[in-house]
């Protein structure tokens, strides 16, 4: 099963963004490890907490099959981060799966992940989407090769649904 690496801003986390896709990707038997900025509790748009593993800086995308960026308006903050934007285009330089929700993929427009691919992001940044040369889809999730993009807590489930089935055995 995967080892799957999920990437939250320190405060204002949306919180189904990470507590629903976690639980679908646990329930297929896939582990996650939570890591943000600081290895101190982290909080949601909706008061849950969480306590990440690691710290940005320690990621070693060798270690991990996929990479998760959770929304909400903390991750405004990782727009622009060399670690988050370095996190991104290593596991996407080693072919492994790239994920985010809600506000979060434009950290992977900005990591330059999305031009030319069909994805999604919260409607208030669908023109940052367009301007970085990416097709915006809409509403929903929308998969892309290795890219995995939703557009917010409405599609939480189906998010983590979809990124737990990109690892699911072919049978022939």
């Amino acid at each position: 099963m995967a080892h799957i690496l999920m990437i939250v801003p320190p405060e204002q986390f949306r919180d189904e963004e990470l507590f629903e896709t976690r639980a679908e990707l646990e329930r297929a038997g896939h582990s996650t490890v939570v890591a943000s900025t600081t290895i101190r509790p982290c909080s949601g748009m909706l008061g849950g907490r969480v306590m990440p593993a690691l710290t940005l800086a320690q990621v070693d995308p060798e270690l991990f099959d996929g990479v998760v960026f959770v929304g909400g308006l903390g991750v405004k903050r990782y727009y622009h981060d060399p670690q988050a934007l370095r996190i991104a285009r290593a596991m996407h330089e080693r072919g492994k799966l790239v994920a985010a929700i809600c506000l979060a993929p434009v950290v992977l427009a900005n990591a330059g992940l999305l031009t030319g691919r069909n994805a999604t992001v919260s409607a208030s940044e669908a023109k940052t989407l367009l301007h970085v040369g990416a097709h915006y889809c809409g509403p929903g999730v929308v998969m892309d090769g290795n890219i995995i993009t939703a557009d917010g807590p409405a599609s939480a489930r189906r998010f983590g649904h979809e990124i737990a089935a990109h690892f699911a055995p072919v049978i022939a």
